[in-house]
């Protein structure tokens, strides 16, 4: 299954279960994973981790 088919059944899943709620979240959380990702090798680092 590739990735674009796994977001086509989210947000199909969102539509028929009347789930919108949940959409801010996710937005969040993939937001938040990939500021850690992408400040792992940088100089902001240490400032990033001490707020967890």
């Amino acid at each position: 299954m590739s990735k674009l088919g796994i977001i086509r059944e989210f947000v199909s899943f969102l539509r028929e279960r009347k789930k919108w709620w949940i959409t801010p979240i996710v937005l969040f959380l993939l937001l938040l994973g990939a500021l850690l990702v992408f400040a792992n090798g940088s100089a902001l680092a240490p400032f990033i981790y001490s707020l967890f």
